[in-house]
């Protein structure tokens, strides 16, 4: 998990979500995690509303079946 943290540091933000919240960038992230290790995901405020981060990057891992590698503020980072 290590080796994948550092390549989540060095990621850009691939993926934004945003007021269309996360069923609208499910696509989006499965399409980048079959080409890529990571992918890092920003929450953007519009999609949070009253929601954590956290919860909204559970949801997310849920539905791309990915593995949820850490949440750092208002992003996380994806695997499989």
């Amino acid at each position: 998990m290590g080796d994948l943290r550092s390549k989540a540091h060095e990621a850009d933000v691939t993926v934004w979500v945003g007021k269309g919240g996360v069923e609208a960038v499910v696509d989006e992230l499965d399409d980048q995690l079959a080409d890529r290790d990571v992918v890092k995901v920003k929450f953007l405020r519009s999609a949070r509303g009253g929601t954590d981060t956290e919860t909204l990057a559970e949801d997310l891992r849920e539905a791309v079946s990915a593995d949820l590698v850490e949440t750092r503020g208002n992003t996380a980072v994806y695997t499989r």
